[in-house]
Parts: structure tokens; sequence; C-alpha cells
């Protein structure tokens, strides 16, 4: 059966592999593409959205321009890892496909109340701004929706502190309403997604492809690549986003252990941290952790979505 999914995003580098990913796999119905302000500013990232919709000729979807701010702090942006444009790397070619009207907060509540219950899954990849806001409109999605796919946090790090991962940290409040709201959420996190590393083999692999969507692909993991290189010392970079779409494919593809999960929203050098118990010392279960990664298992399920298109 196919899992119908709604994919909000921040398109980065990661964030376009994951749209490639959702759009390319036969497992999944991708029902609606929305943006908020993350790796970029709004307006980057939904540009972005449209451009890898372009690239991949996915003309049959909706892309809705969503918060261009999170719900208390200043925007931060990831440029020192997506650049300037937030998909730096590529020549990016001027995007065909149309940029829905409505709010991508309208959108999401719309599509949501207009299926039936337990149909649609809501796939977080960038800050939960949009989807926090959707909850304070409508709660009633929170009854109506399958479950809530969050790439986001960590239990043993950070990467835009050493406490707290960028997706978290960039909108701590909203991450919160959506862990505190009453639906199954599962996160993949950096524990899990410091698995999915795009070797040279890897990117290798993609090339050999030889269509432009794919070599799309390897100019964006080139170009990610040698970010992480500068940025981080990693001689390969993580590929976070994908790993919540490949997890709605493949449940297979990862191990997950449920845990109580709690986001710090005052700690001075904690802020965004997702303080998380395996246990349930500290309250009772809310989340779904992702913990190991089938890595070649994820990778065969990248290059045969590359190859679809």
């Amino acid at each position: 059966m196919t899992k119908k999914i709604i994919l909000d995003c921040d398109p980065g580098h990661d964030d376009a592999l994951a749209i490639m990913l959702a759009h390319g796999n036969e497992q999944i119905d991708l029902l609606a593409v929305t943006t908020v302000s993350g790796n970029q500013s709004l307006e980057k990232v939904t540009r972005n959205a449209r451009v890898v919709a372009t690239v991949i000729g996915m003309t049959d979807v909706p892309i809705a321009a969503g918060a261009d701010c999170p719900l208390v702090r200043e925007p931060i942006y990831a440029a020192m890892i997506h650049g300037e444009s937030g998909l730096d790397g590529p020549v990016l070619p001027e995007p065909t496909v149309a940029l829905d009207g409505r709010h991508a907060v309208d959108l999401i509540i719309e599509t949501i109340m207009e299926s039936a219950p337990g149909e649609i899954t809501l796939v977080g990849i960038g800050p939960a701004t949009n989807l926090a806001l959707a909850l304070r409109r409508e709660p009633a999605i929170a009854r109506r929706v399958r479950e809530v796919v969050l790439m986001a946090g960590a239990h043993s790090r950070g990467n835009i502190t050493p406490a707290a991962e960028f997706n978290v940290y960039a909108d701590p409040h909203a991450t919160a309403v959506v862990l505190q709201a009453a639906w199954d959420v599962t996160l993949v996190g950096l524990d899990l997604t410091h698995q999915a590393t795009a070797t040279d083999d890897v990117r290798s692999r993609i090339a050999a492809i030889g269509t432009a969507p794919a070599r799309f692909a390897f100019e964006l993991l080139d170009s990610y690549a040698a970010s992480y290189r500068s940025v981080h010392d990693l001689p390969a970079p993580p590929v976070h986003d994908p790993c919540a779409v490949a997890y709605l494919i493949d449940p297979e593809v990862m191990t997950t252990r449920p845990a109580h999960v709690v986001v710090e929203l005052t700690g001075e050098h904690t802020l965004g941290m997702t303080v998380t118990d395996f246990s349930e010392r500290s309250g009772a279960r809310n989340a779904v952790v992702g913990m190991t990664l089938d890595r070649s298992r994820f990778w065969d399920l990248m290059t045969a979505a590359f190859t679809s298109f």
C-alpha cells in the first residue's frame, strides 16, 4: 500500500534529495510540498522546491510557501552548509513549476481535513513552524493524521550547537508544540542520520546513472560534501532528511526505540536540545526515536529513486 504524505521542508541540499526520494518511489503518494524558513529564507527555499520539481518533472504536486520566521525567536539560516541560494553547487534552472496560491498552513489543514482519518502522514524535515501553526489553527488534525515523522533532534549530540540539532534550534518552541500534541511522532535525529553518509563510492554510483536528475543529485552531493569537509571536518556528509522518507518507504531501514522527549526552551547553552529519556522516569514515552540505519538498504532506495526519473 502506498503512503500518502505531506512533505514540509526547507530546501536545502538534503531536503532536495528527500523530495526526489518521495517523488521517485512508488510506495509514496506525495500529496503536497510545503516550505518553511530554515536552511535559507522562505523565498529562497520555496524557489528551491520549485527548482527540484522542475528538474524531476514533478508537475502534479502542489507546492506552497509557509512561515517566514519561527514562532518566537529570530530566524537563523544554514548558509555555511547550503550556501547563499540554499542549493549552492549545481546550476539551478529557472523553475517552471508554479507555486500554489495557498499558505502552507492552509494547504496542510485542508489536505488533512478532506482526507479520511489515518490516511495522511506528516513528514517534517525543516523547522516545525508550519506544523505547530497548523495545530494551533485546527487542533483536530492531531486526531486525523496517521503519524508525524520529523527529521529533528538527537539524543547524544548537536550540529548547530553542541547540544542542539539545527531544525529544532531554529524553532524550538514549534518542535515542543508538535511533541506535546496527541499524535504519534517518530524522530529521525542526528544519531541516526549520521550513519547515512554519502561516501565517494555512493556519489560515483549516482553519477553512473547518467540521467539529468541523477546528475543534479550528484552535483548537490558533491557541493554538500565540500561544505561538510570545510565546516565539520567530515570526510563524507550525512544525508539527514531523506532518512525520514526512507523510514516510511521501508520501516526495516532503521531500528527505533520509544522515549520521552522534551525540548529545552530556556537553557543558556542548551536551547533546542531534545532531552531524551528511554526509561519512563521523566514521563510517559511520547515519541519513537531512530537508532540504527541499514546504510546499504538506504542507499539502494535512494539510487532506485534517482533511476526512476
